[in-house]
């Protein structure tokens, strides 16, 4: 006899998987022998790996722009660790003209305003893109490369609005050899005077003409890296796929003032008594980001055929939960950076356990099994209106029940004689 396993493709089909053990004997009145019964469990461990624009990573977890990818000791560290992807920080040709301050975050925390405990909700930083020398970045990039010629590296860049720069730019880092190029069109601070970051992100026009520049330019996959601060985000993350674009990440930080300090009167972080509004993350952005990536996703898979391109979500991940929820809203992968700094590099075993056991939970044996499966769900709501009115109706039907006892069939006659209470 067979012994029968079930797996749920899906979280929809049931398929059945029959295989006879070699040490299974028969034991029937007669024959030698006995019957044994093994009932096997034939799922395989869930795989996270994941292939984004041509480039395998071990998992969808990213390490994503900023403080965690800040040089070559850290970066490897990330691989070490596990990291599927490191995307370094943001760097430009001239980092003599990036001048960072201290302190440069502010924390937010679960309970009373200047609460020095409670949980971190909230994370301000006011921090610039490297301001590392560009050829020390190029060499670690190349460095990173040659040790791990197998993991992906990606390249963060940002320029002023110069199509030279951009050019030399992109011909240098891709020298380096690494795999992919991220354009940070959505730093919220910092430069915008030199249309830089979020300025570029917020002017459909512009990011049209500098995407075009990228574009012509670079021979590896590019994503663009939108900004929240803008009122629809699908329009600049449409304009940047026709530009040529393979892929979006999104959100990056939210523009914020993190708080005032009530005994000082001074906003926070406080440098020299004075501050300026940065980029908010961490967990009290996830809802938002969720929405932005539902709201881009949706648009890729209307639009474009979205198996040709990718999306990256970020925005307060921390468990991996967190990520399924990105993943089940279209992304392909999942970027971590305010998490990393709170929790260390060795979060993300914490996040591909936790994704596993999500996964087994639903049966899922690959990341594509479920990748946008709860796009679906989200409708407009006059859909809403006119769904749950449906549903009343048939909900009133079921209940309305026989008028009297004149009706009763005597098929079932406390049944019926209950269902005259609901008249």
């Amino acid at each position: 006899m067979a012994s029968l396993s079930l797996t749920q493709f899906r979280g929809r089909n049931l398929v059945a998987d029959s295989r006879i053990r070699p040490s299974q004997t028969v034991n029937r009145p007669g024959r030698v022998g006995f019957l044994r019964v093994v009932a096997s469990d034939t799922r395989a461990e869930p795989d996270l790996s994941v292939t984004v624009n041509g480039l395998h990573m071990p998992n969808p977890f990213v390490i994503g722009s900023g403080p965690p990818g800040t040089n070559y000791t850290v970066m490897k560290r990330a691989f070490d660790e596990g990291w599927g992807a490191v995307i370094a920080k943001t760097v430009s040709l001239d980092a003599s003209k990036v001048v960072n301050v201290t302190p440069r975050y502010a924390r937010l925390r679960a309970g009373e305003n200047g609460s020095s405990k409670g949980q971190i909700i909230g994370w301000e930083n006011i921090e610039l893109i490297s301001d590392r020398p560009f050829e020390t970045m190029l060499k670690e990039f190349t460095r990173l490369k040659e040790e791990y010629p197998d993991r992906i590296v990606i390249a963060s860049i940002m320029e002023e609005y110069n199509q030279a720069a951009w050019e030399e730019l992109i011909d240098r880092v891709e020298q380096t050899g690494i795999d992919a190029i991220e354009i940070n069109f959505s730093c919220p601070h910092g430069m915008p005077e030199r249309k830089m970051g979020a300025a570029v992100g917020q002017d459909c026009a512009l990011l049209e003409e500098v995407c075009g520049w990228i574009n012509a330019k670079a021979t590896v996959p590019v994503w663009a890296k939108m900004t929240p601060n803008i009122t629809d985000i699908t329009q600049p993350a449409r304009v940047s796929l026709k530009s040529g674009c393979e892929g979006i990440a999104a959100i990056n930080t939210i523009m914020s003032v993190m708080g005032i300090n009530l005994n000082t009167l001074r906003p926070e972080p406080c440098v020299e008594g004075y501050s300026t509004p940065g980029g908010y993350s961490s967990k009290a952005v996830h809802p938002i980001a969720l929405g932005k990536v539902m709201s881009i996703a949706k648009m890729m898979k209307a639009e474009f055929n979205d198996k040709d391109y990718s999306l990256s979500g970020i925005g307060g991940v921390e468990t991996g939960g967190d990520a399924a929820e990105f993943i089940l809203l279209g992304a392909n992968t999942v970027q971590v950076c305010t998490g990393v700094m709170m929790h260390g590099y060795g979060l993300v075993k914490k996040l591909c356990a936790e994704l596993k056991d999500f996964m087994e939970m639903h049966n899922f044996t690959s990341i594509e099994d479920f990748r946008g499966a709860s796009l679906e769900y989200f409708t407009t709501h006059m859909d809403l209106v006119q769904r749950q009115q449906q549903a009343i109706q048939q909900r009133k039907a079921i209940k309305k029940g026989l008028q009297s006892d004149k009706d009763w069939t005597g098929d079932g006659f406390v049944k019926e004689s209950e269902s005259m209470v609901s008249n």
